[in-house]
């Protein structure tokens, strides 16, 4: 028997586990998720290790990123889970009184998580907590991407969860084709647009909502009284973060002109401070995750459309490497500007002025995360008026969506929908409306036979 095989069974188990109430009650889910957090806590040393596996993850970027934040989120909940479920007290109209009316929270049923690579624990893993703190059941799909990754969770889930509360299913693109044509309460899938459009594409069979956390070309403005040196070391870290290999990275810059070259220098200066004059050298710098990838970011930077390489541009395919990457002069049309690089390559664009710069943002698909480094309130203002992006963070980059009450999702063509703290619990959660009438008056004006008399009462008081 095949993975696929088993699908319909896995899927059917987690159905049996929500019909049968085993999160029906707040207890229930905090024990899963206290139990969520036994298992990152027991297992983070085997997790991290597959994470340099796969990706040749810094060990402690990998305990930040992905163990840590999971662990917080876990913790986040929990505190407010209780607050979170209470039935929420609506207003009723003068004339619908007698009455009291209120939305109760309940949850969608089974739900799918499919997680990417690129964050392949926490990303499948943060989704689960919202869903299970909203009584949901769950089935998982991690990435096969990451091999090691998966190993390891497949090994997990089992030993820490009962599979009539969380099921998962390993495999590639048969799996997951097959995963998507059984029915779901809800899909929560994380990558790119592409598959975003499969995905949709599938649930609409079902009629099935989703929420998408896709990508997009997220930007980042510089304007000329930033501080240069600060503003180059924040692009520079959020940039060559698991080696560019990260969502919400600055994708690319655009810089008012006047302050280019200095940028250009600072950026320099902070890829040499992080990593050494050998990038490749250090322990602190990742690695891509696989020769397909390698490959697809050389070509960008083989494909030229710039005029200088500022630093970095050196590769090696054996060992998946390349190193921290920074293009100058790079023109609008370069291959380098036209989808989401997701890899450590940074294009600078210059801009006459903080006008041009939102007119180029503009003009592009609407980015995950817009990023603005200036010294001036007015400008940053300016900037997030007339801008749109699924989030944004002021004179830093990434910090936006590690802020438990803070909504992180895409919009337009980044995703739909959002999550992280009490908005991940809303995505799993139906807010039943209720509105409670007693019996007694029961009042003869709302029923027929309308009268000439009752006609101008309802006209008046409604």
């Amino acid at each position: 028997m095949t993975v696929v095989d088993t699908i319909p069974d896995i899927v059917q188990r987690a159905r049996d586990g929500f019909d049968a109430g085993l999160l029906r009650e707040n207890e229930q889910r905090a024990g899963q998720l206290r139990q969520l957090r036994t298992m990152f806590v027991e297992q983070q040393e085997r997790m991290i290790d597959a994470l340099v596996a796969d990706l040749g993850k810094p060990r402690i970027e990998a305990y930040t990123t992905e163990i840590a934040f999971t662990i917080n989120e876990i913790d986040h909940t929990l505190d407010n889970l209780d607050s979170w479920t209470k039935a929420q007290k609506v207003k009723v109209p003068l004339t619908f009184k007698p009455g009291k009316a209120r939305l109760r929270p309940e949850p969608l049923g089974t739900v799918c998580i499919i997680s990417p690579w690129n964050y392949p624990i926490q990303l499948l893993f943060a989704p689960l907590v919202p869903a299970l703190a909203a009584g949901n059941t769950a089935v998982l799909k991690p990435s096969e991407v990451t091999p090691t990754v998966a190993s390891l969770i497949a090994e997990l889930v089992p030993q820490y969860f009962d599979e009539r509360i969380v099921g998962l299913v390993t495999g590639a693109v048969d799996e997951t084709t097959a995963l998507l044509r059984e029915r779901f309460d809800h899909i929560f899938y994380t990558g790119n647009g592409k598959v975003g459009r499969l995905v949709m594409r599938a649930a609409s069979e079902h009629l099935t909502p989703v929420t998408l956390e896709l990508g997009g070309k997220s930007p980042a403005i510089v304007a000329a009284d930033a501080n240069i040196e600060v503003t180059a070391r924040r692009i520079a870290w959020a940039k060559f973060l698991n080696a560019g290999q990260t969502c919400v990275a600055p994708d690319y810059v655009l810089v008012e002109e006047s302050v280019e070259q200095d940028l250009l220098t600072a950026l320099a200066d902070a890829v040499t401070q992080f990593y050494g004059d050998d990038p490749r050298q250090s322990a602190d710098y990742a690695r891509i995750v696989n020769e397909r990838h390698h490959d697809r970011l050389t070509a960008l930077i083989d494909a030229g459309g710039f005029e200088a390489t500022v630093v970095g541009g050196t590769a090696d395919r054996s060992t998946r490497y390349l190193a921290p990457t920074v293009l100058a002069g790079v023109k609008p049309d370069a291959a380098v500007m036209d989808d989401e690089i997701f890899g450590p390559i940074l294009p600078v664009l210059t801009v006459s002025d903080i006008d041009e710069a939102i007119r180029v943002v503009n003009d592009r698909d609407k980015p995950l995360a817009l990023y603005a480094f200036s010294g001036s309130d007015a400008v940053l203002d300016y900037v997030v008026a007339n801008t749109s992006a699924g989030g944004v963070t002021l004179n830093h980059a990434i910090m936006h969506l590690a802020v438990p009450d803070l909504p992180f999702g895409g919009v337009g063509a980044s995703g739909m929908g959002a999550y992280h703290g009490k908005a991940g619990f809303d995505v799993f959660t139906h807010f039943k409306p209720i509105l409670d009438k007693p019996t007694r008056p029961d009042p003869a004006l709302m029923y027929p036979p309308y009268t000439n008399t009752k006609q101008k009462l309802i006209k008046k008081f409604l």
